[in-house]
């Protein structure tokens, strides 16, 4: 969307990369643990899927443009989030999302998904449900509210972004989930 793109471009915070999803194709479930390799070092199914981890990981923050499709995210946006889930590359960092074609049910899974990547999702959205209608014909925003929405989800993107580099800068803790199996095998 070239509207948020321009928008996030004006952030001095933020070096902008637009990842699309066509340009990624995915295997769908193509992930397993037999998959993975050495979980230091994965070779995954596919290397566009190592390609994709290591990409996923380089970012401090996320921004998510999806539409709704059936009450929920598309399929292709769950299996790229899924395909991460051996590098944990969402792990304490901010997700913020703008939902667009209804958008509300999509960006309440999505909150649900991010949490389960351990990402920290952003309460702050913007959400387009008449998209068709949401843009004048200089591109430009028709209601005054989404502009303030989307200028609201990036400062509160920066901060979160700020915060949370810093955090995972003094050190992190290991996934809950790997540290449950440790404490499951120790016992």
């Amino acid at each position: 969307m070239p509207w948020v793109v321009s928008r996030a471009a004006l952030q001095p915070e933020f070096e902008l990369e637009v990842l699309h999803l066509r340009d990624w194709p995915l295997p769908m479930f193509g992930e397993h643990p037999g998959s993975i390799g050495d979980p230091r070092n994965p070779s995954y199914s596919d290397e566009i899927v190592r390609r994709w981890n290591r990409k996923i990981a380089e970012a401090d923050a996320y921004v998510i443009i999806t539409p709704e499709y059936n009450h929920s995210v598309p399929g292709e946006l769950k299996n790229a989030i899924d395909s991460v889930f051996i590098s944990f590359a969402f792990r304490n960092k901010p997700l913020a999302a703008i939902g667009y074609s209804g958008g509300i049910r999509a960006l309440e899974h999505l909150v649900q998904i991010a949490t389960e990547v351990e990402a920290v999702p952003l309460r702050s959205t913007v959400v387009l449900p008449f998209v068709d209608k949401a843009f004048g014909d200089d591109g430009e925003p028709a209601d005054p509210m989404t502009e303030f929405s989307l200028q609201i989800l990036l400062e509160d993107l920066a901060w979160w972004a700020r915060a949370l580099h810093d955090a995972r800068a003094t050190g992190e803790l290991a996934p809950g989930r790997i540290r449950a199996r440790l404490a499951a095998a120790a016992s």
